[in-house]
Protein backbone atom coordinates (compact mmCIF):
# COMPACT_ATOMS: atom_id res chain seq x y z
CA UNK A 1 0.00 0.00 0.00
CA UNK A 2 1.70 2.73 -1.48
CA UNK A 3 4.90 1.47 -1.05
CA UNK A 4 4.73 1.27 3.09
CA UNK A 5 5.18 -1.80 5.35
CA UNK A 6 2.25 -2.06 7.87
CA UNK A 7 1.98 -3.34 11.03
CA UNK A 8 -1.52 -3.66 12.05
CA UNK A 9 -1.89 -2.93 15.52
CA UNK A 10 -5.27 -3.25 17.56
CA UNK A 11 -6.88 -2.83 21.31
CA UNK A 12 -8.49 -5.39 22.29
CA UNK A 13 -11.72 -3.83 22.04
CA UNK A 14 -11.76 -3.93 18.33
CA UNK A 15 -10.74 -7.66 18.86
CA UNK A 16 -13.30 -8.63 21.22
CA UNK A 17 -16.25 -6.84 20.32
CA UNK A 18 -18.96 -6.72 17.27
CA UNK A 19 -20.25 -3.95 17.15
CA UNK A 20 -22.90 -1.84 14.33
CA UNK A 21 -20.48 -1.82 11.90
CA UNK A 22 -19.80 -5.41 11.68
CA UNK A 23 -18.26 -8.60 13.16
CA UNK A 24 -14.69 -8.20 15.03
CA UNK A 25 -13.71 -11.62 13.70
CA UNK A 26 -14.70 -10.40 10.37
CA UNK A 27 -12.87 -6.68 10.50
CA UNK A 28 -9.42 -9.01 12.39
CA UNK A 29 -9.53 -10.96 8.92
CA UNK A 30 -9.82 -8.02 6.65
CA UNK A 31 -6.96 -6.18 8.00
CA UNK A 32 -4.60 -9.27 8.11
CA UNK A 33 -5.44 -9.65 4.42
CA UNK A 34 -5.21 -6.07 3.55
CA UNK A 35 -1.55 -6.01 5.57
CA UNK A 36 0.09 -9.25 4.82
CA UNK A 37 0.49 -9.75 8.89
CA UNK A 38 -1.19 -10.80 11.50
CA UNK A 39 -2.69 -8.59 14.28
CA UNK A 40 -0.72 -7.14 17.02
CA UNK A 41 -3.25 -7.08 19.98
CA UNK A 42 -1.61 -8.06 23.16
CA UNK A 43 0.73 -5.35 25.20
CA UNK A 44 3.61 -8.11 25.45
CA UNK A 45 3.85 -8.22 21.33
CA UNK A 46 3.71 -4.09 21.06
CA UNK A 47 6.48 -3.65 23.42
CA UNK A 48 8.90 -5.04 20.87
CA UNK A 49 7.83 -1.85 19.14
CA UNK A 50 10.66 0.05 21.14
CA UNK A 51 13.47 -1.18 21.17
CA UNK A 52 12.97 -4.08 18.32
CA UNK A 53 11.01 -2.61 15.88
CA UNK A 54 11.63 1.05 15.11
CA UNK A 55 9.28 2.65 12.93
CA UNK A 56 9.55 5.32 10.50
CA UNK A 57 5.77 6.31 11.89
CA UNK A 58 2.61 5.24 12.73
CA UNK A 59 -0.78 6.14 12.26
CA UNK A 60 -3.90 5.71 14.90
CA UNK A 61 -6.76 5.66 12.37
CA UNK A 62 -9.39 5.54 13.74
CA UNK A 63 -8.37 7.73 16.77
CA UNK A 64 -11.75 7.75 19.28
CA UNK A 65 -12.00 10.25 22.04
CA UNK A 66 -11.27 6.86 24.44
CA UNK A 67 -7.35 6.63 22.77
CA UNK A 68 -6.68 10.14 22.78
CA UNK A 69 -7.84 10.62 26.21
CA UNK A 70 -5.20 7.24 27.06
CA UNK A 71 -2.53 9.38 25.15
CA UNK A 72 -3.05 12.83 26.44
CA UNK A 73 -2.53 11.17 29.96
CA UNK A 74 -0.05 8.21 29.00
CA UNK A 75 -1.92 5.58 29.81
CA UNK A 76 -1.05 2.38 27.86
CA UNK A 77 -3.54 -0.46 29.03
CA UNK A 78 -3.51 -1.92 25.71
CA UNK A 79 -1.48 -3.20 22.92
CA UNK A 80 -2.52 0.30 20.64
CA UNK A 81 -1.40 2.84 23.30
CA UNK A 82 1.69 0.73 23.75
CA UNK A 83 2.57 0.62 20.33
CA UNK A 84 2.04 4.55 20.32
CA UNK A 85 4.30 5.29 23.16
CA UNK A 86 7.09 3.24 22.12
CA UNK A 87 7.08 4.40 18.51
CA UNK A 88 6.81 8.10 20.17
CA UNK A 89 9.87 7.43 22.48
CA UNK A 90 11.74 6.60 19.45
CA UNK A 91 10.94 9.92 18.47
CA UNK A 92 9.20 9.02 15.12
CA UNK A 93 6.11 10.52 13.87
CA UNK A 94 2.72 9.55 15.37
CA UNK A 95 -0.37 10.96 12.85
CA UNK A 96 -3.21 10.75 14.60
CA UNK A 97 -6.97 10.53 12.29
CA UNK A 98 -9.40 11.80 14.57
CA UNK A 99 -12.78 10.07 14.70
CA UNK A 100 -14.84 11.39 17.89
CA UNK A 101 -18.66 12.23 19.00
CA UNK A 102 -17.26 14.24 21.47
CA UNK A 103 -14.10 15.95 19.91
CA UNK A 104 -15.82 19.73 20.52
CA UNK A 105 -16.84 18.70 24.33
CA UNK A 106 -14.54 15.75 26.49
CA UNK A 107 -12.03 15.01 23.93
CA UNK A 108 -10.91 18.71 23.21
CA UNK A 109 -8.49 18.87 25.74
CA UNK A 110 -6.98 15.99 25.09
CA UNK A 111 -6.50 16.63 21.41
CA UNK A 112 -4.94 20.13 22.80
CA UNK A 113 -2.56 18.28 24.67
CA UNK A 114 -1.86 16.00 21.81
CA UNK A 115 -1.32 18.69 19.18
CA UNK A 116 1.25 20.25 21.54
CA UNK A 117 3.13 16.83 21.64
CA UNK A 118 6.45 16.58 19.52
CA UNK A 119 6.16 14.16 16.95
CA UNK A 120 2.60 14.12 17.18
CA UNK A 121 0.69 15.21 14.16
CA UNK A 122 -2.84 15.10 12.85
CA UNK A 123 -5.09 14.65 9.58
CA UNK A 124 -6.90 17.63 8.81
CA UNK A 125 -10.31 17.19 10.88
CA UNK A 126 -13.71 18.53 11.35
CA UNK A 127 -17.38 18.10 12.26
CA UNK A 128 -19.22 15.99 10.29
CA UNK A 129 -22.61 16.83 11.41
CA UNK A 130 -22.84 19.94 13.33
CA UNK A 131 -26.50 19.81 13.10
CA UNK A 132 -27.25 16.35 14.56
CA UNK A 133 -23.58 15.88 16.32
CA UNK A 134 -22.49 19.13 17.11
CA UNK A 135 -19.49 17.81 18.93
CA UNK A 136 -18.10 15.42 16.85
CA UNK A 137 -14.90 15.64 14.79
CA UNK A 138 -13.67 13.42 11.71
CA UNK A 139 -10.28 12.93 10.28
CA UNK A 140 -10.43 14.02 6.16
CA UNK A 141 -9.19 10.31 5.49
CA UNK A 142 -8.43 11.12 1.75
CA UNK A 143 -5.59 13.41 3.65
CA UNK A 144 -3.97 10.68 5.31
CA UNK A 145 -1.55 9.65 2.67
CA UNK A 146 -0.05 13.71 2.18
CA UNK A 147 -0.47 14.05 5.91
CA UNK A 148 2.04 10.59 6.57
CA UNK A 149 4.27 12.36 4.01
CA UNK A 150 4.11 15.67 5.42
CA UNK A 151 4.83 13.90 9.20
CA UNK A 152 7.74 12.03 7.52
CA UNK A 153 9.10 15.52 6.82
CA UNK A 154 8.32 16.44 10.07
CA UNK A 155 5.76 19.40 9.69
CA UNK A 156 1.82 19.08 10.17
CA UNK A 157 -0.56 19.65 7.00
CA UNK A 158 -2.43 22.22 6.91
CA UNK A 159 -4.80 23.39 7.93
CA UNK A 160 -5.81 20.96 10.76
CA UNK A 161 -8.90 22.19 10.98
CA UNK A 162 -11.20 22.09 7.68
CA UNK A 163 -14.17 21.90 7.01
CA UNK A 164 -15.85 18.50 6.54
CA UNK A 165 -18.10 18.00 3.33
CA UNK A 166 -19.85 15.05 3.16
Amino acid sequence: MHGYDIYPVLSNKVIDYDTRFGKAEDFVKEVEEITGKEVISTIVEAEKFGPMYKMDAMLVLPATGDFMAKMANSITDNAANLAVKATLRNQSPIIIAVSTNDGLSLSAQNIAKLMNLKYVYFVPYGQDDYEKKPNSLVAHFDLVIPTIESALQLKQIQPVLKEYKK
